[in-house]
């Protein structure tokens, strides 16, 4: 599974097209992969999965945290069903069987290996990661996905100013400290340049975002490695969903080149 950027570099931004990337098919009939980032080892993937009318996951089991939006379609399980432009979190154990029974794409982000049961060994291939052993779900009682009408969150001030943000998922309790988050920024709004303490990841779903000079339109993926210095600005207003792996560092010329507070977190970390 080819991806289209490979991390490693720690100075720099990766812009990607997913529009001019290729779908690649997976040993499963029916689904399909845009990788972005693509890590078998450690089961680590981003981008865009597509689902055929009438396909399903096949059972396996999380064995890391995942997170979805669904852009088109949408997807059902034993606990219900995930709709259009809903966020699904599943938890480390989540055990299920996903069925699309219309057309489906999602931006998905892997954090961890997936289990599947012996039997489908030939077979399975979705995930990053894809494993083989006995799966047995270690806690019924907790539902396999918990899904989340993301545009009716609340908005909070990020503290910067033209720019508003809705937490989508904290990962709490999960032994990791990141943030996946909604940014909308009003147009002509310029962010102060700041620093990714660690991996952070933007999907631009609506408007336009120019990324170090760069300029990143809807359903581009923006990669910043620990380390890289980002500036952002938004001539004609973005919406973007974001996976942050550390807070924003403010660089020092920061305060010369927009209005900050002392409380100013883009992220919510």
């Amino acid at each position: 599974m080819k991806p289209a950027c490979v991390p490693g570099n720690r100075s720099e931004v990766h812009l990607i097209d997913a529009q001019l990337l290729q779908w690649q098919d997976t040993p499963e009939p029916g689904l399909r992969l845009k990788p972005v980032r693509y890590d078998d080892q450690r089961g680590h993937f981003l981008g865009l999965v597509n689902f055929a009318a009438m396909t399903r996951s096949g059972l396996h089991q999380h064995r890391g945290v995942a997170t979805s939006f669904v852009i088109d379609g949408g997807l059902s399980d034993y606990h219900g069903p995930i709709g259009l432009h809903q966020a699904g979190i599943n938890l480390r154990g989540a055990t299920h069987d996903a069925m699309a029974f219309a057309n489906t794409v999602l931006v998905s982000k892997l954090e961890g290996p997936v289990l599947y049961p012996p039997e489908r060994e030939r077979l399975s291939g979705l995930h990053a990661g894809s494993k083989h052993g006995e799966v047995r779900n270690p806690a019924p009682e907790m539902p396999p996905d918990f899904n989340v009408d993301v545009d009716r969150l609340t908005w909070f001030q990020t503290g910067v100013a033209g720019i508003r943000r809705q937490t989508i998922f904290d990962y709490a309790g999960t032994g990791s400290a990141h943030r996946f988050v909604q940014l909308s920024m009003k147009p002509g709004t310029v962010c102060p340049p700041w620093r990714a303490a660690g991996l952070t990841e933007f999907w631009v779903r609506g408007g336009s975002v120019l990324v170090n000079g760069q300029l990143a339109r809807a359903n581009f993926f923006m990669v910043a490695e620990a380390g890289a210095q980002v500036h952002l600005h938004a001539p004609d207003g973005a919406l973007l969903l974001v996976w942050a792996e550390g807070a924003e560092q403010w660089l020092d010329e920061a305060s010369s080149s927009g209005p900050l507070t002392v409380k100013s977190s883009l992220f919510g970390f």
